[in-house]
């Protein structure tokens, strides 16, 4: 997979990928990650990239011109139009876009190559949005000081998911969110610490209570501390009866 990061501060990602998994799988020649500096695609002799906007308001917009400069230069397309079918995407970073979840960063890691676009001040012109990226894409309900941030974390989202890049071929279908449940506990040695054992069955080498205890351990935490997401889950009919009739701290299995 290529990756592509236009941005005013390209130093931001030469050490926030330089460690753990994105680094090893750059290093194993399953991503291209470059950042780009957008200013390298003004013409004018103080490299704008920023103007006031029309109609007043405080602070400054990104200007779509050194933008699509930089995007057609990059994918050789002209617009989201001609990227339709080719399995590149544009991606910009915005608090307006649709919120960054594993469905989504599924959805990106099945690209052949993504071009992210870092806002910055108050955003970038409309018509970057109208007519040049597919998607726009929010981590969250909050606002950051630019994209740089937030490309980061999709960007280490849709990494972990490129087969081969976390050396197990289940450890991304093992992780939070990837049944739309959050993840089961984990414990390793020793088993006993400060008075607090390894739950017995985790010791008893029975894989499938085993397997049935992290299920109904990632029920009880999710609906303690992410219900929301129990209305997008396939539940069995037993699942059903322990929500429904026990408390999560009773599940069986302790």
């Amino acid at each position: 997979m290529l990756i592509d990061i236009i941005t005013i501060f390209p130093d931001y990602f030469r050490a926030v990928f330089d460690y753990g998994i994105v680094r090893r799988a750059a290093a194993a020649g399953l991503v291209q990650i470059e950042a780009h500096d957008l200013r390298g695609w003004t013409i004018d002799k103080h490299r704008m990239v920023d103007d006031r906007p029309f109609g007043g308001g405080d602070g400054m917009v990104l200007k779509p011109d050194p933008i699509f400069a930089a995007v057609e230069s990059l994918t050789g397309a002209r617009g989201a139009a001609e990227l339709a079918g080719t399995g590149v995407r544009v991606v910009l970073l915005s608090p307006q876009g649709r919120v960054f979840d594993q469905r989504v960063a599924e959805e990106l890691a099945g690209a052949e190559r993504i071009v992210f676009i870092c806002g910055r001040y108050e955003g970038v012109d409309e018509r970057v949005v109208e007519m040049l990226v597919t998607d726009e894409i929010s981590i969250g309900d909050y606002v950051l000081s630019g994209g740089e941030p937030a490309a980061a974390v999709v960007v280490d989202a849709i990494v972990r998911l490129i087969p081969g890049a976390l050396g197990s071929e289940t450890s991304a279908t093992n992780e939070s969110f990837s049944e739309g449940l959050l993840d089961f506990p984990h414990y390793t040695r020793p088993p006993e610490f400060r008075g607090l054992r390894v739950p017995e069955v985790l010791l008893g080498g029975n894989h499938a209570e085993i397997a049935r205890w992290r299920r109904q351990k990632a029920l009880s935490k999710t609906r303690r501390n992410r219900p929301d997401l129990l209305e997008r889950v396939a539940l069995t009919e037993a699942e059903r009866a322990w929500l429904a009739e026990e408390e999560p701290e009773n599940f069986s299995g302790e």
